[in-house]
């Protein structure tokens, strides 16, 4: 199939080029995403107004298309940091207590639990509802704080939020660059997360014990624990009403899990459940804890929760506008003004690029590691993975097949290295809960971390 570029198309490669760049750089990206818009306005509608109302509704349109991934973040925040204030989280987590027996046991319950419970909490909520409860006992058992960080961070930021099964916030921004089903990218991503996992846990784990042998890690039991600095009202639920809420909260959402696999619930609709589930959970809580206070208190969470959102969506917006102009953005915002034979910007440069191009599966699945890893620089892991699904369609494009597999490449890659696993202002949550240097802690991360990537990548190749 012949495609014909147009000045469209060159000028929209050109901001890719130099948004990545200003990635490498470790520069913010959103001034550059706000030009290439309003230059593709201007030379698509001809028009200054037109470009500079089209620089606000991509704005608009990337905001609709995001908001149920912003608002199902703000709702899990708002109600961990409940469980939270009330104790709820401590007494979920004591039963696993009594399986941290040894270091090794230590770094594994820990990591495995840090991952199950980052799959319905986030990240960064998880570290906080079991990282002070945990480390103790951890400490207590021989494993250092170094070790119990590395723990919660590879397992928590790196294989829960790579893969984001559950929320699906980082899918739904990688499958909408590359237009693809949000659940096609979830399914490609599960052997590819799970590699990525298994080999940097267990590499990690085995650097971590040899210098514990060596006595290069030393354990500190007097390490102080960062806490919430927040008002604590534990004492108003009793502990048997805890108990039982500890109960019902993982309960209910593994019900979610089960009504998903019933009902056949993917995308949007399983995160709604899992959204309208922390809703209920969060106003029944806060209800029974600060009882008259409670209806006040609710929309408080609720704004805490939505500033965390904002603030970790606030980069993302304008980069996922800019790469919303590659498929049906454009449209939506600047009218049907793309050639007649176009498919979109993306997909035209795809196709052109296989007419000139050789690409096979291994320079693409090397290709979207390296980009991948690219957007992780600026220490968000989400911000530039609308590039690595716009990407990931130009190739298999050019290719013929393997949409899927290489966005969940580049979505991998991504979070791995800016989710908060080796730059060190990701990992500020992990390693201020442990009292741990973050740059010490990315330091440990490296190594296990690019191994699991090249894997990672070989293994994607096979796929393809």
């Amino acid at each position: 199939m012949e495609i014909d570029l147009n000045v469209l198309h060159w000028v929209y490669l050109f901001f890719i080029v130099v948004i990545i760049g200003v990635m490498v750089r470790k520069r913010d990206t959103s001034l550059v995403c706000f030009i290439g818009i309003f230059m593709l306005g201007l030379l698509a509608t001809g028009s200054l107004h037109q470009s500079i109302i089209g620089v606000f509704n991509s704005l608009i349109y990337a905001i609709r298309e995001l908001m149920g991934t912003i608002l199902i973040i703000s709702i899990i925040v708002g109600m961990s940091r409940v469980l939270m204030k009330t104790g709820i989280n401590e007494v979920m987590i004591s039963p696993f207590k009594k399986l941290i027996k040894t270091p090794t046991l230590a770094y594994w319950v820990i990591g495995i639990l840090m991952m199950v419970i980052s799959w319905f909490f986030w990240p960064s909520p998880a570290v906080a509802l079991m990282g002070a409860v945990l480390l103790p006992v951890a400490i207590e058992v021989g494993l250092p704080a170094l070790g119990v960080a590395m723990a919660m961070n590879l397992f928590g930021h790196g294989i829960a939020l790579s893969g984001d099964f559950i929320i699906q916030g980082a899918p739904k921004l990688t499958a909408d660059a590359a237009g693809i089903p949000v659940s096609q990218v979830v399914s490609a991503s599960i052997p590819l997360v799970f590699t990525m996992g298994i080999v940097t846990t267990v590499t990690a784990f085995y650097f971590l014990k040899r210098d514990m042998k060596k006595g290069l890690l030393k354990i500190d039991k007097k390490v102080e624990i960062s806490k919430e600095k927040e008002e604590k009202i534990k004492n108003i639920l009793s502990y048997d009403l805890k108990k039982k809420m500890a109960i019902v909260v993982p309960l209910l959402f593994l019900l979610d899990v089960t009504a998903m696999f019933i009902f056949n619930l993917q995308g949007g609709d399983a995160t709604a459940l899992v959204g309208g589930t922390a809703v209920f959970i969060l106003v029944l809580i806060t209800l029974l804890a600060h009882k008259n206070k409670g209806l006040e208190e609710i929309t408080s969470y609720l704004i805490k929760g939505l500033q965390f959102g904002f603030k970790i969506f606030g980069p993302v917006i304008p980069i996922a506008a800019f790469f919303y102009m590659g498929d049906m953005g454009f449209v939506s915002v600047f009218g049907n003004v793309l050639p007649k034979a176009s498919q979109g910007l993306v997909n035209d440069l795809g196709i052109a690029l296989a007419q000139v191009v050789p690409l096979n599966a291994t320079i693409g699945s090397v290709t979207l590691t390296i980009v991948g890893t690219i957007t992780g620089l600026d220490g968000s892991g989400f911000s530039g993975i609308s590039l690595a699904g716009s990407i990931a369609r130009l190739f298999s494009t050019a290719i013929g097949h393997g949409t899927a597999t290489l966005t969940a490449l580049g979505q991998i890659a991504a979070i791995w290295v800016g989710g908060g696993t080796l730059i060190p202002w990701a990992l500020i949550p992990a390693a201020a809960i442990c009292g741990v240097d973050p740059f010490e802690l990315a330091r440990r991360n490296i190594k296990p971390v690019v191994i699991g990537l090249v894997v990672t990548t070989l293994v994607a190749i096979l796929i393809l």
